[in-house]
């Protein structure tokens, strides 16, 4: 019970400390959305979205997934720490330059003409700030780690502001005010952390580098695959529906982000504590107590996005992005098994199973595809909404399957029926707009927040009985 307390310590002090960074900086950009929305068109802002998620999809090509390895790695032993960081670097140097000789090829598409080599430079610059970014956090500096991403925010805020309202950039500015705010707080991470001190060529060995790159490679086509099920469908709603649907749909995936965020602080903490637990008994007790408090806050957080998304999305986007309401409440839906999916997956990375990870990534990017090709000429971008919480779900039950038989944890089956079933019928609801369904979405919300609320009630209210009694 000692080992557990403390690891569940451990893991309220890492998220709340990533909290306090992560929630100001991407609450900062989320509340730019405004911003974008009125300075580019909903096909300009399509094509801005297109170039950024076309670089989000190169970028573990260009690293060959190296900066989880660099995390996953030094985390076994600050004796092989210096090793890791710099047989990482290493490598992340020798993929840049192949990158680099290889991104001619893009001009091959006609949607990237004037775009390349900007692309090229995010890409790059991104990859060093994440293999930097992730060694400080393996380091057990949090509280630096959560320092950089507010950083970045800031300073990409800053030239989004000075390009795109100062000097009219539109497309170049946008994806302009990315880049440099990685390469700024890129800088100043290394700086402040001195990490010059961890990087020695001498350090570089053989053995490091063929096994990161056994445990990394496999997670480039994993990334590319949730890559495919997450942001593919923009592609196709483009081909078939064109770039002004695109548009819409694209800037509805703004408000499910905040789930993205909740999820993103909490496992940046969670992996962290996951590795760290050693005793197979206590790791199976801690997987299960914290997925049932992960699955409450998310599914709860989901409910209440779907409740609100007509009133977010008047308060968020510009006037001619509100019909991209309608997208939300299954976007919604699809999050939350996306976070569920991501928590599954901190099994394998405990494991060092990262070929499991591929498989089950493959899956639902081949359920993703299918249903996309299928759903979208029939219901346009609401088709794409629907394969990608379909593929989200796949997932979730094959991983749910399979990464149970490494580490045995409870799912807390029926609390998770009811609440697939209670988000499920609220989509239903507000996307039909059947009469009365502003009461009847407020009392699922309160159904959902009763069965989860008091779940982690009892928890809290052990915790404070516990340190009652060793007072």
């Amino acid at each position: 019970m000692e080992i557990k307390a403390g690891r569940k310590k451990l893991l309220f002090s890492n998220t709340m400390i990533l909290a306090i960074g992560t929630f100001a900086s991407k609450f900062l950009v989320f509340f730019m959305m405004p911003l974008y929305t009125r300075c580019l068109l909903p096909g300009e802002y399509s094509t801005a979205d297109l170039i950024t998620q076309t670089a989000n999809l190169l970028m573990p090509l260009a690293c060959a997934g190296i900066s989880q390895g660099i995390f996953r790695f030094a985390l076994d032993g600050a004796e092989t720490r210096r090793s890791v960081f710099s047989s990482g670097l290493a490598i992340l140097a020798a993929v840049s330059l192949i990158f680099g000789a290889l991104t001619p090829l893009l001009f091959l598409f006609d949607m990237f003409d004037g775009y390349v080599w900007m692309i090229a430079c995010y890409v790059i610059i991104a990859n060093l700030h994440a293999a930097v970014a992730q060694y400080i956090r393996a380091k057990g500096n949090t509280v630096l780690f959560a320092t950089g991403g507010l950083v970045g925010t800031a300073l990409t805020i800053g030239f989004n502001l000075l390009f795109l309202v100062g000097l009219d950039m539109g497309i170049v500015g946008y994806v302009l005010s990315v880049i440099l705010g990685d390469a700024v707080v890129t800088v100043l991470l290394f700086s402040v952390d001195r990490l010059w001190r961890d990087v020695d060529v001498r350090l570089v060995k053989h053995s490091t580098v063929t096994d990161m790159l056994k445990y990394s490679l496999p997670l480039i086509p994993t990334t590319i695959f949730w890559w495919i099920t997450s942001v593919s469908d923009r592609y196709l709603v483009i081909a078939m529906k064109g770039e002004a649907v695109n548009g819409l749909y694209a800037a509805s995936y703004k408000v499910p982000t905040l789930l993205t965020l909740v999820c993103g602080v909490f496992i940046d903490a969670w992996q962290f504590s996951a590795v760290s637990e050693k005793d197979e008994t206590e790791r199976k007790d801690f997987f299960s107590s914290v997925f049932g408090g992960f699955q409450g806050i998310i599914f709860m957080g989901a409910s209440g996005l779907i409740l609100f998304s007509k009133l977010a999305t008047k308060i968020l986007l510009a006037e001619n992005y509100y019909d991209s309401w309608q997208y939300i409440p299954v976007l919604s839906l699809a999050t939350a098994f996306s976070a569920l999916v991501t928590f599954m997956a901190s099994v394998y990375m405990v494991k060092k199973r990262s070929m499991n990870s591929f498989v089950t990534a493959a899956i639902g990017a081949v359920v993703n595809i299918a249903l996309n090709l299928l759903l979208i000429p029939r219901f346009s971008a609401m088709g794409a909404a629907i394969a990608t919480f379909f593929s989200y779900f796949v997932v979730f039950v094959v991983r749910a399957i399979d990464s149970r038989r490494m580490i045995p944890f409870r799912l807390r089956l029926p609390r998770l029926i009811f609440n697939t079933a209670a988000i499920t019928a609220q989509c239903v609801i507000m996307i039909a707009e059947i009469p009365y369904w502003i009461p009847i979405q407020i009392a699922i919300l309160c159904a959902v927040l009763a069965v989860n609320g008091r779940e982690m009630v009892k928890g809290i209210l052990i915790a404070v009985r516990n340190k009652m009694k060793k007072t």
